[in-house]
């Protein structure tokens, strides 16, 4: 009976020794338990970041690839490398898009922008010009008109003004033919040419009517300061029939529309000292002016204004102003009078491209 007794209170201390065991290893294994989750989870974490610092080096790779996708862009402006047969032209009054070949359409373009009666080599000079700003608003080479239904240029001064063979004949009456036949002498003795600077297409050929005596720096009339675009002299503009014009305007229409185009704050009393000339441009131009309380650029003032250019001077007078300008055209790139008056001197075409252009030069397009 004491034996059974002792064997009872053996195993009963058995069971609590094993209870206590047992208690201590759960306690463990939760322990080891909560350890893995640690783990995992810091794993993870860590796993997390390592992920999205991997995006972020995938993000940066196809930045890298759209970088490399310009460059090919750039790369098609080089002058070797471009090849534009036709052009598309979206005319206005059919409101349709036509394609052309693109000496076809050139010689449309210089018969419209420049006047008939110029010399050969202005005439030259003009359809290299054309030329360079035709290509460089093809879709080709990144360009395109936002009012052409898709084209690459319209058939308004939005983009160069273009007529067809058969309107400018018509327009021209009996010196129709003969007058065509210049046309294609200029556009044929300089087919394919446009303008390079340091081997890319100088996508800047800017031109305009009558200079006021020197051309203007890219950057004082648009935004960019290109090296070819500098303000040159621009001799014996003269008798252009635009070299000078006036526009009078009353004080008050001056003023309203100063307030109403840029809060200037003006009054009618002693306007004249409310109006400043700040600067003038290398080219002679207003390059900025305040009106009342506000400043604004010279090509912002003459298109409020309506002026024939940015160079002007203002005259009070007792009820109204006149605003006396000078030149025609905002100024920048070539002017076709002046191009007229070195051809009447004996230049040419590339003698004038390389005056009013600086630093440029003739290259073939449509070599390969």
């Amino acid at each position: 009976m004491r034996n059974l007794k002792n064997k009872i209170k053996l195993n009963a201390h058995s069971v609590s020794i094993s209870e206590k065991m047992a208690s201590q290893i759960i306690s463990v294994l939760t322990f080891v338990a909560l350890g893995v989750m640690f783990l995992l989870a810091s794993t993870y974490f860590i796993l997390g970041g390592n992920i999205k610092e991997k995006n972020n080096d995938i993000s940066s790779f196809e930045i890298g690839k759209r970088d490399i996708k310009e460059n090919k862009v750039a790369k098609k402006n080089l002058v070797e490398d471009i090849k534009v047969d036709t052009v598309k032209v979206y005319l206005t009054k059919q409101d349709r898009v036509v394609e052309l070949p693109i000496e076809e359409y050139i010689k449309g373009v210089i018969s419209s922008e420049m006047p008939i009666n110029f010399e050969i080599e202005a005439l030259k000079a003009q359809a290299v010009a054309a030329r360079t700003y035709t290509v460089a608003h093809t879709k080709a080479i990144g360009g395109g008109c936002n009012k052409g239904n898709g084209s690459d240029l319209c058939d308004t001064t939005h983009c160069q003004v273009y007529l067809s063979k058969e309107e400018k004949i018509q327009m021209w009456g009996v010196k129709g033919e003969s007058n065509w036949k210049k046309v294609e002498e200029a556009v044929n003795a300089t087919k394919g040419q446009v303008l390079s600077y340091d081997g890319g297409l100088a996508s800047g050929a800017y031109y305009f009517s009558t200079s006021s005596g020197k051309t203007e720096n890219s950057e004082d009339v648009f935004v960019n300061a290109l090296p070819y675009l500098r303000s040159v002299e621009s001799k014996g503009e003269e008798n252009a029939p635009r070299y000078k014009s006036v526009v009078p305007i009353s004080y008050a229409d001056f003023i309203e529309k100063a307030n109403s185009e840029y809060n200037a704050n003006m009054s009618l009393n002693n306007i004249k000292d409310q109006i400043k000339i700040l600067e003038r441009t290398d080219g002679g131009s207003i390059k900025s002016i305040k009106l009342g309380t506000a400043t604004i650029s010279g090509p912002k003032f003459r298109s409020l204004y309506g002026l024939n250019s940015a160079n002007f001077e203002i005259n009070y007078l007792d009820n109204d102003m006149e605003i006396s300008c000078t030149g025609f055209g905002h100024g920048v790139g070539m002017s076709q009078w002046g191009a007229n008056n070195m051809a009447s001197e004996g230049k040419t075409y590339k003698d004038i491209l390389q005056h009013y252009y600086t630093g440029i030069n003739l290259e073939q397009i449509n070599k390969k």
